[in-house]
């Protein structure tokens, strides 16, 4: 949640004995329970991951946060009490004065804990830790697909919430906590086509030194393709040529 750790880091069993001072046995032990709550994956011969979610899963992930956070609030309709309101309130100042800081990892962890913070001053503990592991995996969700929300606008959207519940208007609080979650989730980068090697693609497209019009393209095509099947009858035609030749070897390459 502090966004200390990248999406796709390794995580080596041996390290993290030595750093910790374990067995190997332990540190497995605790690879697999973040397994389970989807933190990190485990690939055959290759080790531990902290994990990469996918378009689909950063989609899945947000629905179930606005589904969870939403509902928790509808569930507290009947209020909030004294000591759970001004937990939130401290925890917002906390996140005000991170702002100002300069360590992105403590401001990154408050403002990714509040959630959490809020689950815990609603009376839901079990609903907190799963927010727990919603919120680390958003984390990386906005750190794979480079995020552009603005941690001070997070931090004013807690701020109105905790107002909201605060005046005991639990409609609205629920309206700002959908529509902070729906802002967040636009903010993310995510590709609008799912072409894996749509990147690859466009490294090793040919340059393009003057406009083309379609006609142009279509006249290249096939000129292309005439010099294709030249190359291909000239390999075939004439097998005592120089091998080292470069117009032979990728005439009988192509």
């Amino acid at each position: 949640m502090a966004r200390k750790l990248a999406p796709g880091a390794r995580l080596g069993e041996q390290q993290l004995a030595m750093l910790f001072d374990c067995s190997r046995t332990i540190v497995r032990e605790a690879l697999t329970r973040l397994a389970a709550r989807g933190i990190v994956t485990v690939s055959a011969r290759r080790g531990w991951f902290v994990i990469e979610p996918s378009e689909d899963e950063a989609r899945e992930a947000f629905e179930a946060r606005r589904v969870i956070e939403v509902g928790l609030i509808r569930s507290a309709a009947s209020g909030i009490d004294k000591t759970a309101l001004r937990k939130l309130k401290s925890h917002l100042q906390q996140e005000k004065a991170a702002i100002k800081d300069t360590d992105v990892g403590a401001r990154s962890f408050l403002l990714g804990d509040f959630h959490v913070c809020l689950a815990e001053c609603l009376g839901n503990t079990l609903l907190a830790d799963t927010l727990r592991d919603f919120t680390a995996r958003t984390t990386l969700i906005a750190m794979l697909y480079q995020s552009t929300h603005d941690a001070a606008q997070s931090c004013d959207d807690h701020v109105r919430i905790v107002d909201a519940l605060a005046r005991g208007d639990a409609a609205q609080a629920e309206a700002l906590m959908a529509e902070h979650i729906g802002t967040v989730q636009s903010a993310l980068r995510l590709q609008v086509q799912s072409d894996p090697l749509a990147q690859l693609r466009d490294a090793l497209a040919p340059l393009q030194t003057t406009p083309r019009t379609d006609k142009t393209a279509a006249q290249d095509l096939h000129t292309s393709a005439v010099k294709l099947r030249s190359r291909r009858k000239a390999a075939t035609e004439a097998p005592s040529a120089d091998p080292d030749e470069p117009s032979t070897y990728l005439g009988a390459l192509l």
